[in-house]
């Protein structure tokens, strides 16, 4: 079993993680810790760890498309998506496994290039397209009973870097410094 930076994990499993060239995301329970905070003037505000950006960044620099997925749709997604470098940016998608299935269409990329990572129940329907299943350590129990990889890290507190160092560790390129944190 090789040793990530996080945990130990199965040799299938970091094998997978090396082929990797696509990692979707769901945004909230994921990048952030799920909560919504809206101000009496309906503002809505989320907060985002700069450590999971720095991991975009990363997978992104050595050529690992990020994409995030989410049901919602929020200006605060599109501007911190697009100051990490996520090409692809799906709002307000409520089947997020359609989604999936179309942009692996267009991307030409099958289930074994493909990782997704959720928190909740919508987020499940992505998971029938991809080899790796990935649930943030406090998803729902549903998710993580599909999920063939449970970060140690929950969602919105370095999860997503968790994933991003994973990956680029089984790619053989984990360390590489570059760049700032965002």
């Amino acid at each position: 079993m090789p040793a990530t930076l996080y945990t130990e994990m199965n040799d299938t499993l970091f094998t997978q993680l090396s082929k990797i060239k696509l990692l979707v995301c769901d945004v909230d329970g994921v990048f952030s810790d799920g909560r919504i905070y809206l101000g009496n003037a309906g503002e809505e505000l989320k907060a985002f760890h700069t450590r999971d950006g720095y991991g975009v960044k990363a997978l992104v620099s050595h050529n690992v498309n990020v994409a995030v997925i989410t049901g919602r749709r929020s200006a605060i997604v599109e501007n911190r998506m697009k100051a990490l470098n996520v090409a692809h940016i799906i709002q307000g998608e409520e089947n997020k496994a359609e989604a999936l299935s179309a942009l692996m269409e267009t991307l030409e990329l099958n289930a074994d290039d493909v990782a997704a990572v959720g928190d909740d129940m919508p987020d499940t329907g992505m998971f029938k397209h991809v080899a790796v299943k990935i649930a943030v350590a406090d998803a729902h129990p549903f998710v993580a009973k599909q999920a063939n990889w449970i970060t140690t890290l929950p969602g919105g507190f370095g999860a997503v870097r968790e994933i991003s160092d994973t990956i680029l560790q089984a790619k053989g390129v984990a360390n590489e410094i570059f760049g700032a944190s965002v």
